[in-house]
């Protein structure tokens, strides 16, 4: 017979099993869920690595490396960045993540506390994402902050980065959850270092842990277990950001998907969320209306445009070439491109490839 998960509050009572923790956060080759289910069984990190030194549990690899490890090496490294530890079932733990399948054994935090599940959005898509995709993600974060709603994301470069930005420009809470060591400087030293001035570090990886492949799966579980909600803003084929939504629906929390182009390959995941039932969203209005919060009109006051700038904005449902442009509003080329230039430099348009779109900026001011 199994034995009785004992009470995880009992996983750290002490610096003997702190330090045993800390031991155990750098068992990199052991999955989350086993973790788990070692703590379930043994109770307290000192009982699991006493079982692992004995045979009794985890791999030989594991066993060697329980032997070398240095836990007063990780508790310097973690001193110079000015984290600490959160075990499970501690004060500062987030509730939310108690309930998920495999939740973090240890968190390693810089800043306050994460917020309550009520109080955090998630916002994911890609890294090469398009112009747009990170002018619909920062918008959406800067909408959620104007409502006092932290934005969690993976701090990856494209829409999350975008996303983390919009919410810090907006004034609110982020909270990123990285897939390394909270000492490496990934993606740069200086966006994490402003994530740190308005919100939260947040992983599972001690120091020195460097940003591999096999950890941002990981990492997007703690993203969605955070949040009440995950918005999926772009994603190609095999994005991680499908992992994301899939832990999210998992865990019996919301999932949304921004509304993209079917010719769009990095409309791929949402579109396919969409069809298995995600909620569509067109933009933080209809995220804000959908999650049942109050936030006032993000498009701000309507446009000031002379005609022909009203003319050839009109004719840009896409992105369109100068030419096209100019003939559906019977002007040659060289009477719309400095039209095209004023909009481009009042930031409504933007030219990509040579062709010209509106910006969501231009839409969300004349719709």
């Amino acid at each position: 017979m199994p034995a009785e998960p004992q009470s995880r509050s009992a996983f750290v009572t002490g610096p003997e099993d702190l330090d045993a923790a800390l031991v155990l956060s750098a068992l990199v080759w052991m999955t989350p869920r086993k973790r788990i289910e070692l703590a379930d069984r043994y109770g307290s990190a000192s009982a699991i690595v006493a079982a692992i030194r004995r045979g009794r549990a985890g791999t030989p690899a594991d066993r060697d490396h329980v032997a070398r490890a240095d836990p007063d090496a990780i508790r310097t490294a973690l001193e110079a960045t000015g984290a600490r530890t959160v075990p499970i079932g501690a004060s500062g733990y987030p509730a939310q993540l108690e309930t998920i399948p495999d939740p973090p054994l240890l968190l390693f935090v810089v800043g306050p506390d994460p917020p309550d599940l009520t109080r955090c959005v998630a916002i994911v898509g890609s890294r090469r994402c398009s112009a747009l995709g990170r002018e619909v993600a920062a918008a959406l974060g800067l909408g959620l902050a104007s409502v006092g709603v932290s934005v969690v994301s993976g701090a990856a470069r494209g829409i999350d980065a975008a996303a983390h930005t919009g919410a810090i420009e907006g004034g609110g809470g982020t909270v990123a959850v990285l897939g390394c060591g909270i000492d490496r400087p990934y993606p740069s030293r200086a966006f994490l270092d402003r994530i740190r001035a308005a919100g939260s570090l947040v992983t599972e990886f001690p120091p020195g842990t460097p940003p591999h492949p096999r950890h941002f799966p990981c990492r997007n579980r703690i993203v969605a277990g955070l949040c009440r909600a995950t918005v999926v803003v772009e994603g190609a084929e095999g994005s991680g950001s499908m992992i994301t939504a899939e832990h999210a629906l998992e865990f019996g929390r919301e999932v949304f998907a921004v509304v993209g182009a079917v010719t769009n390959p990095l409309a791929a995941v949402p579109l396919r969320l969409i069809r298995d039932g995600a909620g569509p969203i067109r933009g933080v209005e209809d995220l804000l209306a959908d999650l049942g919060l109050d936030g006032a009109t993000v498009g701000g006051p309507a446009l000031d445009l002379a005609d022909d700038e009203r003319r050839i904005l009109e004719t840009l449902l896409g992105p369109t070439l100068p030419e096209r442009a100019a003939a559906a509003v019977g002007l040659s080329v060289v009477e719309a491109m400095p039209i095209l230039m004023r909009l481009e430099l009042r930031g409504l348009v933007r030219s990509v490839g040579g062709r010209y779109e509106p910006t969501l900026k231009a839409v969300a001011r004349t719709t």
